[in-house]
């Protein structure tokens, strides 16, 4: 499928052309979803006090709440390469909305844990993010576009530390009681994601060309017809499998320390519910920039080195993240652990960054199934961490040092991710020909 009016910049004041209205669109559902899917964590210090809750029970459903992305995220990969980004996000919305409202019915560990697993699915959001950006961008600024969107889409991982204990807080003030508060706060997040989701099918196109069936029909049949043998591609691609490993190794770190940084430090530097969602926060502000950084970069490496530069960046980056997590789970003073906190920050969110600024050049026809796919793998290392947390023998401290050396040897995994020839060319091509202007409906490049 050729889109043929890609954007070649972005323009942050732009609120009317297709692809900028998408991006602005993108970011701020994602956000939305984030707040929404992680805003129970910072008020778990409260929920474990009144479910009564062991520290295996917490552990559990912290898996919960990105185990059953996995799977959503496959599902949604397939489904924005046969219905379109548009559609797709509106379901996810308006459906991920119910579990979020409805988890202030819970009364015991059972049914917060099955209310924490529904919850989940909306962390698939992130897929019809890159997905959508990634059919509104040229390849030269594609990285940037998507790294920016999600990067700011993860701030919600961030605010939601530290506004929900403030809502908690704002409802308290008004007489309703711990109780009744976190379970309003959340009612709130899920009445946000609904109206978001609504917002989203009038506000959005699916591409720069228009609807997806429309741009399907008129363009490559191949493509409009396939979305299972774009899936099975996808799945034989070793690289695929590789990106996932990387993915696992960064966003499943930034989704543990989401799920257990305030808890962390009330427990080992005994701050209170606001302090310590508010330095939690601060991890997850960092995606203000840095995962913006992690795109901007690559683009600048594949200015200059082309797609096996960006795939080296994603190495580097990996390995610097696994060594400032081991230096994370050495500290034991409030001040070095923030900022250490805040460098293992940097390097987990440009590593998301540059991983997604390789994913659209992997098999373009099958963009949907292999964002997919690697976003799964995301949630995987996310489960797997989630293990050690939940382990009673092991202290969190001896969990993250154990995480970091996980981490580092994932890092010559990059090597793999290798670009033919003709893949490369095609990229440049492909640059020079929307820069230009150029670009007509029988220029192929496998869009």
């Amino acid at each position: 499928m050729n889109i043929r009016h890609k954007a070649t910049s972005i323009k942050l004041n732009d609120f009317h052309s297709v692809p900028m209205r998408a991006f602005h669109m993108t970011w701020l559902a994602f956000f939305l979803c984030f707040f929404g899917w992680f805003g129970i964590a910072p008020l778990m210090p409260i929920i474990r006090t009144e479910l009564h809750l062991t520290k295996e029970q917490i552990g559990n459903s912290a898996i919960a709440a990105v185990a059953i992305t996995i799977l959503v995220r496959m599902l949604i990969g397939w489904l924005c390469d046969r219905i379109g980004p548009r559609r797709a996000y509106t379901w996810l919305l308006v459906l991920g909305s119910l579990p979020v409202m409805g988890i202030g019915l819970a009364h015991d560990y059972k049914t917060f844990l099955i209310f924490r697993l529904a919850i989940g699915a909306i962390g698939a959001s992130f897929v019809i993010t890159q997905f959508h950006t990634s059919v509104m961008f040229a390849p030269n600024i594609v990285g940037t576009a998507n790294a920016t969107a999600a990067g700011w889409g993860n701030l919600g991982g961030g605010v939601t530390q530290f506004a929900m204990p403030l809502l908690v807080a704002v409802f308290m003030s008004y007489g309703a009681g711990s109780w009744w508060s976190w379970r309003l706060a959340m009612l709130v997040a899920g009445i946000a994601l609904l109206l978001t989701g609504v917002a989203y099918y009038f506000l959005t196109e699916d591409t720069a060309d228009g609807d997806w069936g429309t741009v399907q029909r008129d363009g490559d049949k191949t493509h409009a017809s396939g979305a299972s043998d774009a899936f099975r591609a996808a799945c034989s691609d070793p690289r695929v499998w590789a990106l996932a490993l990387l993915y696992a190794a960064s966003f499943g770190i930034e989704l543990t320390v989401d799920n257990f940084a305030a808890l962390y430090f009330t427990d080992y530097f005994h701050l209170s519910l606001q302090m310590a969602g508010l330095v939690a926060s601060m991890f997850g502000l960092m995606n203000l920039f840095a995962r913006a950084l992690g795109g901007i970069v690559s683009d600048r490496c594949n200015t200059r080195w082309g797609l096996r530069g960006r795939a080296l960046l994603l190495g580097c980056t990996i390995g610097a993240e696994g060594l400032a997590m081991m230096l994370f789970s050495q500290m034991r003073l409030l001040p070095l652990a923030i900022a250490s906190m805040m460098f293992l920050g940097l390097f987990v969110k440009m590593s998301n960054g540059a991983n997604y600024a390789v994913v659209p050049f992997v098999n373009r026809k099958a963009l949907g199934a292999v964002a997919g796919i690697v976003g799964a793998g995301g949630n995987l290392g996310a489960v797997l961490a989630g293990f050690l947390f939940k382990t009673p023998s092991l202290t969190y401290p001896e969990a993250l040092l154990i995480l970091g050396f996980a981490v580092t040897a994932c890092a010559p995994f990059a090597l793999t991710l290798r670009f033919s020839e003709s893949e490369e060319l095609s990229s440049s091509r492909e640059i020079a020909a929307r820069l230009s202007g150029s670009l007509s409906p029988s220029t192929a490049f496998g869009d």
